[in-house]
Order: C-alpha cells, then sequence, then structure tokens
C-alpha cells in the first residue's frame, strides 16, 4: 500500500492566514509559492495606481499654463506638497499593516485614492486660486503611503532568499505609476490639449475602483505580522535605520524627486526646445520609465552580489551622472542632459533595489526588517521633498539649476563614503551585507 505524504499547507481562516513558513522548503514549494505570487501582482497593481495618483502633479502643473498665474518657483511647491505629504504617511501605513491586516489595509489604502483623484477631476480649471492648488496637490500625496504599507506586507511573504527580487518587483512595479501617469498626461496633451487637466485625474477613478476591488478577492492578511507592533519602536532605537535611511534618501528620493521635477526643469532649462507642455511631456517619462523597470534587476544584483557592494558602486555613479548633467547645463547641450538625466533614474532604480535588499540582510529579525522598511521608505520619500525645493532654491536665487546639482554631486560623494565605512570597510561588523 502506498503512504500518502501529506503536503504543509497555509491554515486560512477567510483571508486570514494563520500558518505562514516561507522558510520551510517544503511548505514554500507546494503552498507558499502560489499564495506569495498572488499577493504579490495584486499588490503591485494596487501600489502602481497609488504611485500614479501620488506623482499626478508632476504632469498637472504641465497645464498650468499663463492663465492659471502660476511661476516656476509655485509650480516646484506644487509638487514638493504631494512629495511631502506622502512621506509623512508612510509610518502610520507602516503600521496599519500590523493594525488591520496587509489585505485590508490595501484596501482601505485604494480607495482612499478617489478622494484627490476627484476633486483634481472636478476643481482645477481657470480661475482655481493658488491656496486651492496647494491643498489639492496635497491630498493626492495620500498615493504616497501606498509604498511603504505594501513592502512591508511583501516582506512578510517571502522567503529572506527572495526578498531582494520579490521587493525589487513590488517596488518596481509600483514605481512604473511615475512614468504611466506621465504618459496619461501626454495622451490627453496631444488629443485634448493643455485646457483639460481633470481627465488626467478623471482616467484614474474607474482604475482606483479596480485596484480595491481586486485587493478584496484576492489577497491575504497574515496573522504573524499583527504581532509586530512594537518592531518600530525597537527599530528608531537602531542606528543603521538612520543610515539606511540616510542611503535611501540618495536612490528612492532622487528617484520620485527628479519624477516630480523633470517635466518642469525641461520646460525652465531649455525654454526654448521645450516652449510647450506637449513638448517636455514626450521626454518625461523616459527617466521613470527605465528607472522603474531597472529597479527589480538592482535587487537581482544585490541577492547575486551583495546589497552593499552594489549600492557603494552605484552611488559612484550616480555622482558622475550629476556631473554629466551640471556639464551638459552649463553647455546648453540638450542631448547631453538628457543621456545624464536618464542615467540619474537609471541608477536611482539600481540603488532602490540594492538598498531594500540590505534592509533584511542587515535586520535578520523579520520584526525589525519590516519597520525599518517603513521608516527608510518615508525618510527616502522626504528625499523627493529636497530634490523639489532645491531646484526652487537655485533657480530662485541664480535663474539656473546649476546649485541644485552640485548639492546632489556633494551628497551622493557622502552616500558614498558612509557606505564604505559602514558597510564595506574592512573588519566592519556587518560588512558584507
Amino acid at each position: 500500500m502506498t503512504a500518502v505524504i501529506e503536503r504543509p499547507r497555509a491554515t486560512v481562516k477567510g483571508h486570514w492566514i494563520d500558518d505562514w513558513r516561507p522558510e520551510d522548503p517544503a511548505f514554500w514549494a507546494s503552498t507558499g509559492a502560489p499564495i506569495a505570487r498572488r499577493n504579490l501582482i495584486f499588490s503591485i497593481f494596487s501600489e502602481h495606481i497609488g504611485f500614479s495618483v501620488w506623482t499626478m502633479w508632476s504632469v498637472l502643473v504641465l497645464f498650468l499654463g499663463p492663465q492659471y498665474g502660476v511661476d516656476p518657483a509655485g509650480k516646484f511647491l506644487l509638487t514638493a506638497v504631494p512629495a511631502l505629504v506622502g512621506s509623512v504617511l508612510r509610518i502610520p501605513y507602516t503600521f496599519a499593516v500590523a493594525r488591520f491586516g496587509g489585505r485590508n489595509w490595501t484596501i482601505v489604502s485604494a480607495a482612499m485614492l478617489l478622494v484627490p483623484a476627484i476633486v483634481a477631476a472636478v476643481l482645477i480649471e481657470p480661475g482655481v486660486s493658488y491656496a486651492t492648488l496647494l491643498i489639492l496637490a496635497a491630498v493626492a500625496g495620500v498615493g504616497g503611503g501606498n509604498f511603504a504599507s505594501s513592502m512591508t506586507n511583501i516582506n512578510a511573504f517571502y522567503p529572506d532568499r527572495l526578498k531582494g527580487w520579490a521587493l525589487g518587483i513590488n517596488a518596481g512595479g509600483g514605481n512604473l505609476g511615475v512614468a504611466a501617469v506621465q504618459l496619461v498626461g501626454l495622451l490627453v496633451l496631444a488629443t485634448a490639449g493643455a485646457g483639460h487637466p481633470g481627465l488626467v485625474a478623471g482616467i484614474y477613478i474607474p482604475l482606483i475602483v479596480l485596484a480595491a476591488l481586486c485587493s478584496a478577492m484576492f489577497m491575504d492578511n497574515l496573522s504573524h505580522a499583527r504581532n509586530e507592533k512594537r518592531g518600530m519602536r525597537d527599530a528608531v532605537r537602531n542606528p543603521h535605520t538612520w543610515i539606511m535611511s540616510l542611503l535611501y534618501i540618495g536612490t528612492f528620493g532622487s528617484f520620485i524627486g527628479f519624477g516630480f521635477a523633470f517635466g518642469q526643469v525641461l520646460q525652465v532649462q531649455f525654454a526654448d526646445e521645450f516652449g510647450t507642455p506637449v513638448k517636455a511631456a514626450y521626454l518625461t517619462f523616459l527617466g521613470p520609465l527605465l528607472g522603474s523597470l531597472i529597479r527589480p534587476v538592482g535587487g537581482a544584483l544585490a541577492d547575486r552580489l551583495g546589497g552593499a557592494r552594489v549600492t557603494f558602486w552605484n552611488f559612484v555613479a550616480m555622482a558622475a551622472g550629476a556631473g554629466v548633467v551640471l556639464l551638459a547645463a552649463q553647455q546648453r547641450s540638450l542631448p547631453l542632459y538628457l543621456v545624464g538625466f536618464v542615467a540619474l533614474f537609471v541608477f536611482s532604480g539600481v540603488g532602490n533595489g540594492s538598498t531594500y535588499k540590505m534592509i533584511p540582510a542587515i535586520f535578520t529579525d523579520r520584526r525589525l526588517a519590516g519597520a525599518v522598511i517603513g521608516i527608510a521608505g518615508a525618510i527616502g520619500a522626504f528625499g523627493g521633498v529636497l530634490v523639489n525645493l532645491a531646484f526652487r532654491q537655485s533657480f530662485l536665487s541664480t535663474g539656473s539649476a546649476d546649485a541644485a546639482y552640485m548639492t546632489f554631486i556633494g551628497f551622493y560623494a557622502l552616500c558614498v563614503a558612509v557606505t564604505w565605512v559602514v558597510y564595506r570597510r574592512p573588519g566592519s561588523p556587518v560588512a558584507g551585507v
């Protein structure tokens, strides 16, 4: 008589999974991998829409012509505000996974995107006050929180050996929302014209509803996540939390900051070539698109070569890319400028993947790793605010962005030094992560 081998299964009650053992090879092969993959797919979809709503103002400012009475400095502030709100919300969104469950919070956070989409679709028109525009931009910040809860949730589903790949895929798919909303903006500009900014937001309303429904039907909650509420308290006491947050400002802060600012910088820096919104929109999506697609590659490289090694050389490359942009701006060379800026997007994407791989390698306690992902995500997103404020101040003070580029070069050099001293220097307690 042939013995029947019972395969290990997850204990599921409704949409709650009580028994989850991703590090058990038999459990993972038979049960864990399909469930994790399904949750990853719909997490990416919801996060993608969240990124699009969050960065929608990188497109909407291109529609604000002379009739709106907003100067370039005012437009940079309009893109800094959602970046700021989104960065602040990432901390409570990380807590929300433990409090409500990953699936449940994904439903809520997706549904909340309806608010900024609807108000933008209805209220943006000539004659609207600048204060109202600032409020609408701030409300869009809710889309920035989705990343933190999504990454914390997916981190709990995957085994350590696959975290770099899974987090890279999850983040990369979400980051593609930056390029997607810019393509939507280009479509609206090319068909309806610059007089219809509300259409950009309106297109996303049915997609938001679909994301919420898919999350409700196809995602799960992990019960053990509810026991990790103290992880945040312990994480803030660990110095590596703040070091990794600094490095993430350099990678994700650059990506999201440049994503918000790229179209405006092109219009201001090269006004002769990009005097109309549609001309700038033709190119603004390219950098975020490549930076998003390359992010999983950064995670995979970190899985293979080590996160610290990839991060170190990546910051060297980012400093070189910023140097190329500075040179091109001074020489008024648009082709060289585009090459340098696209390189910055690409390297920021690689660095996003490699830094997030470092976190679970440094914090082997899954409870702490999830908390650090939330903290680093919040502080990294704040880097997007700093990028836009740096551009705003540089144009106000000097009439060009050169001072901002020099600041970026200096910051990337600092990140190179910190990565070497803490994580690459021979004899460091955490060398080789």
